[in-house]
């Protein structure tokens, strides 16, 4: 799309400047000529770095002097798109366990269709990896291989990927809602003029072969149902932890097919400089099966060791919610729900968080769920399987306690 003042009908009424709501419309002290040959001193200017294209000055103006065109881009042969292929991210040559996630609801999905599942894979040392993603579901995979895709770059990464779906042509393209698979499939699908659904939490296929992609709208609280009726692939990123793999069958058979890329796809105006551990949890949220969750009822920063103490005794990791981490008591890696991480832990221990829908969303699937908070009627009671109503600079310390003795008989 792109906008533009016509300065010939512009009479520098500044309606436009009054409504835009972005900052992006300007009276500059110009002088221009009308089309009826009139002299005016002031003109409309809009600056395209902070323009939204939301289109709300185009009917106000009275001479209609602002000018909106979208792109138009027919796409043809739809018919030949036809399987499910999942992007198997991988962090320095190493699963993420999404990969599996994906995989096992890609398989659904073609199963459904009655097409083949593609994988696939992108690294520097792929050896035995497409073996493993054939044995959790995957029928093909397609590994790339070459030393400067050990570590993730948006560029040659999403040279690759349009370059395997002009050749292969999936109907659906699914990857992990992560860092790597929202850069990736945004950049993809907007140079292949696809729709794209983000942080999906539900995927089915209906009698035509359209993908259902079901997503958490307007903070969490309905679902929205997006359809991509027209154009191929069909693309979404899930959140990870709201699937689960399949068991795998080390006896499955399929085919991995290595795929070469010419050596211009790999050029990357960026570079990779160093690899950061988060130090602050030995664990990860997401690969923890135990939990242990902080709100804003801890009251700051420095009580936030009581979680971490009862995370060590559990061999779990610490999790935070939205407001504490937007308060800097801990990092974002520790946020849990809509703008943090889906988890999927055997236990969540919620401690001192009232549970709002972004931060249920986020934690929801959990196996079993503790919550501890002294207000009872705390939305998060709604969805614990065990509740504690109580102070939790009481309760923690006797759960410690009990713990300890149990551990050490």
């Amino acid at each position: 799309m792109g906008i533009k003042v016509i300065k010939e009908k512009c009479t520098g009424c500044g309606i436009c400047f009054k409504v835009c709501q972005y900052g992006a419309i300007t009276m500059a002290e110009k002088v221009h000529t009308l089309e009826n040959g009139k002299e005016v001193k002031r003109l409309a200017v809009i600056d395209l770095g902070k323009c939204t294209l939301c289109s709300e000055c185009v009917k106000p103006c009275p001479t209609s002097a602002i000018e909106l065109k979208a792109e138009a881009h027919k796409f043809e042969g739809k018919e030949n798109y036809k399987d499910v292929m999942v992007f198997a991210e991988q962090r320095r040559d190493e699963f993420e366990e999404a990969a599996f996630e994906l995989v096992g609801k890609g398989r659904e999905l073609a199963d459904k269709l009655g097409v083949n599942l593609y994988a696939l894979i992108l690294g520097k040392d792929l050896k035995g990896k497409g073996e493993k993603l054939i044995s959790y579901g995957a029928d093909k995979v397609i590994a790339i291989s070459d030393d400067s895709l050990f570590n993730f770059l948006p560029e040659p990464y999403t040279n690759i990927l349009i370059r395997i779906i002009k050749k292969y042509k999936p109907s659906i393209f699914l990857a992990p809602s992560t860092t790597q698979g929202r850069a990736l499939l945004s950049r993809a699908a907007g140079k292949i003029y696809t729709g794209l659904t983000a942080d999906c939490t539900g995927l089915d296929v209906d009698s035509s072969g359209n993908l259902l992609q079901t997503r958490p709208a307007f903070g969490g609280s309905i679902k929205a149902r997006i359809l991509t009726p027209n154009m191929r692939p069909q693309m979404a990123t899930v959140r990870p932890k709201v699937f689960k793999p399949l068991d795998r069958d080390p006896n499955r058979k399929g085919e991995i097919i290595e795929e070469k890329v010419p050596a211009d796809l790999l050029k990357s105006t960026t570079k990779f400089e160093k690899w950061i551990e988060d130090t602050t949890s030995a664990i990860s949220i997401e690969d923890a099966d135990i939990i242990i969750s902080g709100g804003r009822g801890l009251g700051c920063s420095d009580n936030f060791k009581i979680l971490f103490e009862l995370a060590e005794i559990l061999g779990g990791a610490v999790g935070a919610s939205r407001p504490t981490v937007d308060e800097g008591w801990i990092p974002y890696s520790h946020q849990v729900g809509q703008t943090g991480k889906t988890v999927g832990p055997k236990m969540y221990i919620a401690v001192g968080i009232s549970g709002a829908i972004q931060h249920l969303e986020g934690m929801r699937s959990s196996d079993f769920i503790i919550a501890i908070n002294k207000d009872p009627d705390a939305p998060i009671f709604k969805v614990a399987d065990v509740g504690i109503v109580g102070d939790l600079f009481e309760v923690v310390p006797l759960l410690k306690e009990k713990l300890k003795r149990a551990i050490n008989g």
